[in-house]
């Protein structure tokens, strides 16, 4: 690797990450665009200087079930173009030097300590790196769609974030504890390692978690309502949605609801409709949902989907697998072997 990405101009040397994990190490420009697009996506690489003077990448990738960290550096100032990203999320966090990144109509600059990116699927991006290096969190779009759809009642359908990560800020914060966690991990567990299913899932928990609740986006509303974490929301459909949330495997028992609330029945209905913009079933159907795609999310490949509807609460398995192929997009089999593959 070239001293340029090692070496850059903003603050001390960094050290290369993930440096068992090389993918990609050339100084030539088109190879570069070639191999890194086949890891993330097709896209134009450019350096500022025509004869791509002090040109140098470097890409460090450890895959995982749906999600990948990687290390990507460049030496020199390139542009980078790959439109919309289609196929995933990616969370750009700078190492050393520094990036503008345009993102749809936002337009704005990424330094370390400061400030990262998250990139949409949907969104066309535009990005000039000078002597820049980032960790890089890849997301599958369909797994974070889902969790998006789990958590915020609604069926799934894009979701798009603020571009802008702001590092200082407890969301920022949260979520680069949790990428130099899972780089670490990495490092330590090296190519040859396999991490076990049980701690793929809590990572992948984690990953989804720190995005979806950390970062701004067009669902973060939705989510906050849902979940009853608005702030407006009265204290008695709080205590409502907790309580039914704890006994979603359970029949629904309208009077004890309503007693766990304080309020009647017709006033819990209609806060409900009015609140959460759904019916009591209907949220009890979206939590058993929920609850569902991420156990089949952390599933084994002996696993009985049957089995697990009954536990949470399902009684008809036709109208289960509608219901579900309604929210998620999908049946329930196919979610399992999307994550088994």
């Amino acid at each position: 690797m070239s001293a340029a990405v090692l070496e850059m101009s903003a603050g001390p040397p960094v050290a290369e990450r993930l440096a068992a994990f090389a993918r990609v190490t050339t100084d030539d420009v088109d190879e570069a665009a070639e191999q890194v697009g086949r890891i993330f996506c097709p896209h134009d690489l450019k350096p500022a200087q025509a004869r791509a003077s002090g040109f140098s990448a470097r890409h460090n990738c450890a895959a995982f079930d749906g999600f990948s960290i990687n290390y990507v550096g460049y030496g020199g100032t390139v542009s980078i173009d790959p439109g919309c990203l289609d196929r995933f999320f990616l969370v750009q966090i700078p190492l050393t030097g520094t990036a503008h990144i345009s993102a749809g109509t936002s337009g704005f600059d990424v330094e370390p300590v400061r400030t990262a990116s998250l990139l949409s699927p949907t969104i066309p991006t535009r990005m000039v790196w000078a002597d820049c290096a980032q960790i890089i969190l890849l997301l599958d779009r369909r797994m974070v769609e889902q969790r998006a759809a789990a958590l915020s009642g609604r069926a799934v359908g894009t979701v798009e974030f603020d571009p802008v990560i702001d590092l200082n800020a407890s969301g920022g914060r949260g979520l680069r504890a949790r990428l130099d966690e899972l780089m670490t991990f990495a490092e330590r567990l090296g190519p040859s390692g396999r991490m076990s299913p049980v701690a793929m899932a809590h990572r992948r928990e984690a990953l989804l978690d720190g995005l979806l609740n950390g970062q701004q986006h067009d669902l973060s509303d939705a989510i906050r309502t849902f979940s009853g974490h608005a702030e407006r929301l009265p204290r008695a459909l709080r205590a409502a949605r907790g309580y039914l949330s704890d006994n979603a495997d359970e029949p629904l028992d309208l009077v004890e609801l309503a007693r766990a609330a304080g309020i009647g029945i017709r006033a819990l209905q209609l806060g409900f409709r009015r609140h959460f913009g759904v019916s009591i079933s209907e949220m009890l159907l979206d939590m058993r949902l929920a609850s569902l795609n991420a156990r089949l999310a952390q599933a084994s490949s002996d696993v009985s989907i049957t089995d697990i509807a009954f536990d949470l609460g399902f009684t008809h398995l036709g109208r289960m697998a509608g219901a579900y192929r309604d929210k998620f997009g999908e049946t329930p089999s196919a979610t399992l072997r999307r994550r088994m593959s």
